[in-house]
């Protein structure tokens, strides 16, 4: 009989002691296949492991049922906010609101990381993005049928260059076997509709089917004036023959989402939570840019007119998967995406004329990239050889225009014929990669290892159209950034891991990189410019009983030659930047996850992590030294727990969950922070199965913000400060308050 080792006082002790210190140190792979596909159609199943068993890396995986009952719409990064080591926030119920999403991992931000969607590079979906779309352009949530997520360490062929902290890879669903109409409709809250449709041909002739989706959302904003809206289509197509596989998609968004007003402390304070732009009162917008304020108001930045952000992507891919020999398969996978963006900003520091006080500013961006990646996979005896290659050509254009506004209108479309254009930039980036592995299973397959490396090099040729921010050429390069790594299966149902890696996250193009400063600026430092580097270790242990599951890990990583773009006035202005080199940063941590399921009913999840990320070197801002050595990362909360119990009997669902963020810091001296915070959500719903002709029908409730908690959600959206003693940086977002929604879904 194999031994195997008491676990569930072990997770107790660990979860409740990571808990219990969070809340008292702070007060106040492809495509699914066809029969989960269907199941995962028809609403929720019940879980699936979610700890990446037999991986050297801490890894874990979200499934449909996750995804299913999340609020529709919702981004599935909101969704990861359970797993360990997982910060995410966004300023709307849905997470999709990208001027407020901050996404992050072990203290790792968004744009250190990598994100794929069936290995298609998505760039580091910032905002303004210059190499990719945000997922929830990128796709319908409800076409997702699985996340994996790589702390530390992503797997060496990862499309991306700028993944520093880890991965998040998303896989698509697969067409049906079985021809039908699969629908949603979700009403609630502000207005809120959200339909989707989804028509799958099934199998034909035993080798081809393919599906085309459709989705609306309308919203209004939780506070303020505006909508948030969203079209989407999706369609996709498989082709077998014999032992290969022919797939190919098309998705294509049109998004348009209205702003919030970004706050500070102080004005927290003085205006309230609910506080927002002056949309629709005209009046008080043109008075405040004259100087004239009221109801609290005592600056020209306390509000703005109006702001929002337009996106038109359309991403396509082919993927030609064989099966060579028995021990052979190549696929290959060629990809384009197009975008358009405007970013608007009613601004008082510019003038439509004379008479008016306001002028709309824009910032605007066209992406065109075309890529190709092509792997292999060769089974020699013991040894699993895996390589391959990927190659991007990104043509990004991204200007600073103004136009003349005379009153209150719709401006929420594409506008052209600029009065006037602060800069305009053009770039050319290219990339390639290649890597090679070996994984070799020892023990009978108890024992794997793995090593290899991959070669990584991204050049950037920067025109400059109009102004005078910088031009050049500029090269990120390394031949050689190895990861090695280690699985032991201790018995049949426990792991031990571990993992080391070196990455490299490339120069950026675009509003905030290089050559974001002045040519003069760009100069003097280009010399002594590094790519950021960092060196991740992470060390693990796995197990699997009949009613338990989880992992427990510790990790440290070294943050090599971090370039922070420090800010030279106001948001609203648009200054150049300073790119400086500001040195370390080393993080150290301990992560725990466990999945308790009681009976066939009911189970209990909880995520604990206890993560210490710190500056290690002082840096200079012009010639003021900012003394942040042995400072706490901004927006890299020490605690985060989450908590969720679920209920999957016969005809009802349900899942009751709280999460809990750490204090945050926005300053890199730590002098300004928001307070910890727990937020609860509820989702429940009944499946009807069969009605007349209608089949699988269920219907869900999702109430969003539970206790309606009043919260600072986003940070550092106007960008991180050195110091703010007097909580006046304008760089943060409140919550959204309780929302509820109800959703019907079936299938014809």
């Amino acid at each position: 009989m194999t031994q195997r080792f008491p676990l569930k006082p072990l997770c107790l002790l660990v979860l409740q002691a990571l808990a219990c210190h969070a809340y008292a140190a702070e007060p106040a792979d492809a495509a699914a296949d066809d029969s989960a596909t269907a199941a995962a159609m028809a609403g929720p199943v019940q879980s699936v492991e979610i700890t990446g068993r037999g991986q050297s890396r801490q890894v874990q995986n979200i499934n449909k049922a996750d995804l299913a009952e999340a609020l529709p719409g919702t981004s599935p990064l909101k969704v990861l906010e359970k797993l360990p080591g997982v910060n995410f926030q966004s300023a709307d119920p849905f997470g999709a609101y990208e001027w407020s999403t901050r996404f992050s991992i072990r203290g790792f931000n968004q744009n250190q990381l990598g994100f794929t969607l069936d290995g298609i590079p998505l760039g580091d979906m910032t905002y303004g993005n210059n190499n990719g779309l945000h997922i929830s352009r990128a796709i319908s949530s409800e076409n997702i049928g699985s996340v994996s997520v790589s702390q530390g360490a992503g797997s060496l062929g990862t499309a991306s260059s700028s993944n520093l902290g880890g991965t998040v890879q998303f896989f698509t669903l697969a067409p049906t076997n079985e021809r039908g109409l699969t629908f949603a409709q979700t009403l609630g809250s502000d207005s809120t509709s959200r339909t989707f449709a989804r028509v799958d041909t099934g199998l034909i002739n035993g080798v081809f089917k393919a599906y085309i989706s459709g989705t609306r959302q309308r919203t209004d904003k939780t506070k303020g004036e505006g909508k948030q809206d969203q079209d989407q289509l999706n369609s996709r197509f498989v082709f077998n023959f014999g032992d290969n596989s022919l797939t190919g998609f098309i998705n294509y968004s049109d998004r348009k989402e209205v702003d919030y007003q970004d706050m500070s402390l102080e004005m927290v304070r003085r205006l309230g939570y609910n506080w927002d732009n002056y949309e629709s009162d005209w009046a008080r917008a043109v008075n405040a840019a004259k100087g004239v304020f009221s109801g609290g108001v005592n600056s020209l930045d306390d509000a703005y007119y109006s702001a929002g952000g337009l996106r038109k992507d359309t991403l396509s891919g082919l993927t030609l998967d064989l099966h060579l020999t028995s021990n052979v398969d190549l696929k290959t996978t060629i990809y384009h995406h197009d975008n358009e963006g405007q970013g608007h900003w009613y601004t008082p520091y510019v003038k439509t004329d004379a008479s008016n006080p306001i002028s709309l500013r824009t910032t605007e961006y066209t992406i065109g990239r075309d890529g190709v990646i092509s792997d292999v996979t060769v089974e020699l005896g013991d040894h699993t050889i895996n390589a391959g290659v990927w190659g991007e050509r990104n043509n990004h254009t991204a200007s600073r225009n103004y136009y003349g506004v005379t009153g209150p209108a719709d401006t929420m479309y594409y506008l052209s014929k600029p009065f006037a254009t602060d800069w305009k930039q053009n770039f050319i980036t290219t990339t390639s990669q290649y890597y090679l592995q070996d994984t070799l299973a020892l023990m009978d397959g108890k024992l794997k290892l793995n090593a290899g490396f991959k070669a990584l090099e991204v050049d950037i040729k920067a025109t400059n159209l109009v102004g005078t921010r910088a031009a050049g050429s500029l090269t990120a390069k390394k031949n050689f950034l190895p990861q090695a790594g280690f699985n032991y299966a201790v018995t049949s149902d426990d792991e031990v891991f571990g993992s080391a890696s070196k990455n490299m996250r490339a120069h950026q193009p675009g509003v905030t990189g290089p050559f974001s400063q002045t040519q003069a600026a760009y100069n003097a430092g280009v010399a002594n410019l590094k790519p950021e580097t960092s060196v991740n270790v992470d060390l693990g242990y796995r197990f699997k009983r009949e009613n338990l599951q989880g992992s427990l890990a510790v990790y440290n990583a070294r943050f090599d030659d971090r370039q922070l773009s420090v800010a030279t006035c106001a948001g609203i202005l648009g200054c150049p930047s300073t790119l400086v080199n500001v040195g370390k940063v080393d993080t150290k941590g301990v992560e725990a996850i466990a999945v308790w399921k009681f009976n066939r009913e009911i189970s209990w999840f909880n995520s604990a992590t206890f993560n210490d990320s710190k500056y290690k070197s002082n840096y200079m801002d012009g010639t003021t030294l900012v003394a942040v050595s042995g400072k706490t990362v901004v927006d890299a909360p020490r605690q985060l727990f989450n908590t969720e119990l679920s209920y999957e009997g016969g005809a009802w669902f349900a899942r009751a969950g709280g999460k809990y963020t750490g204090k945050r810091y926005y300053t890199y001296l730590n002098d300004g922070g928001v307070p910890s915070f727990w937020l609860a959500n509820l989702s429940a719903g009944y499946k009807m199965k069969n009605l007349g002709f209608v089949k699988d029908l269920s219907l869900q409730v999702n109430v969003t913000n539970l206790f309606d908690k009043q919260y600072i959600s986003s940070i550092g959206t106007n960008g991180f400060q050195a110091s703010d003693p007097n909580g006046t940086a304008q760089t943060l977002l409140t919550g959204a308050p309780r929302q509820v929604f109800i959703t019907l879904n079936g299938k014809l």
